[in-house]
């Protein structure tokens, strides 16, 4: 079965455009945990513009099921925070500074020199470590080269032309052949970017061995109209059953 990791982002982005706390994302990641989600995913930026370095101190002291924090390791002080916390992984995201979301996967041939010591790092902190990458077999093939455990496909492409002219399959081609590389190589699968509930199951039926997929922005925008409870528990049911393809 697929994991779910909730990104809870936005919950926090609608809290600090209030000041306070409300909503508190402890207490929604929380209640995600209790609504079936395997694991929380947050992804703090030195803007602090939503999850803040706090916020995932107190999910770390909290959680039951896995935090998963992303973000860029040239950054200091996310340096600072993973090897302080220990999370079970730390998802690595070649983010600027000001960029509005992920946009791209890491070119690792180009940054190989700096990661290879990062990833080492980590990992002696006993921390699961996953690069964020295009759907490329290359970059699965470089990410086992440089020693992480595990590669999350930028799944934007995917999500942008699902449900146009081009079949499902197709768009999913270079996600299933990199899936494989990655799999063959021993490292996890894990998946994310503008996934919905009208995407996810193609993605899923294409790729049942996705060890998780890293969803926040769809799904705290269906959370309005369906509900926290009923929204997490329908995304998880899209990941309970593996489909056969073809």
């Amino acid at each position: 079965m697929t994991r779910l990791s909730v990104n809870i982002n936005k919950i926090a982005l609608l809290r600090n455009s209030r000041g306070g706390n409300v909503p508190d994302p402890l207490a929604v990641a929380l209640d995600c945990e209790r609504f079936g989600a395997d694991g929380i995913t947050v992804h703090p930026r030195p803007d602090a513009r939503h999850i803040r370095y706090h916020d995932v101190r107190l999910l770390k002291s909290r959680l039951q099921s896995e935090l998963n924090i992303e973000g860029n390791p040239y950054e200091p002080s996310f340096m600072d925070l993973v090897l302080e916390l220990k999370p079970q992984q730390v998802t690595l995201v070649p983010d600027e500074p000001a960029q509005l979301t992920s946009d791209h996967g890491w070119d690792l041939a180009m940054h190989a020199e700096r990661l290879a010591p990062l990833v080492e790092q980590f990992q002696a902190a006993g921390i699961r470590v996953s690069a964020f990458i295009d759907p490329s077999p290359v970059h699965a093939q470089r990410a086992a080269q440089l020693g992480f455990d595990a590669v999350e496909l930028y799944t934007e492409s995917y999500a942008k032309h699902y449900g146009g002219s081009v079949p499902a399959s197709e768009l999913l081609s270079p996600y299933v052949d990199t899936a494989r590389v990655a799999t063959d190589l021993g490292l996890l699968v894990n998946a994310g970017h503008d996934l919905n509930l009208a995407n996810l199951g193609a993605l899923h039926q294409h790729i049942p061995w996705l060890h998780e997929v890293s969803i926040g922005h769809a799904l705290v925008s269906d959370a309005l109209y369906l509900g926290l409870e009923n929204t997490v528990r329908l995304y998880s049911r899209i990941l309970q059953k593996p489909l056969r393809v073809g």
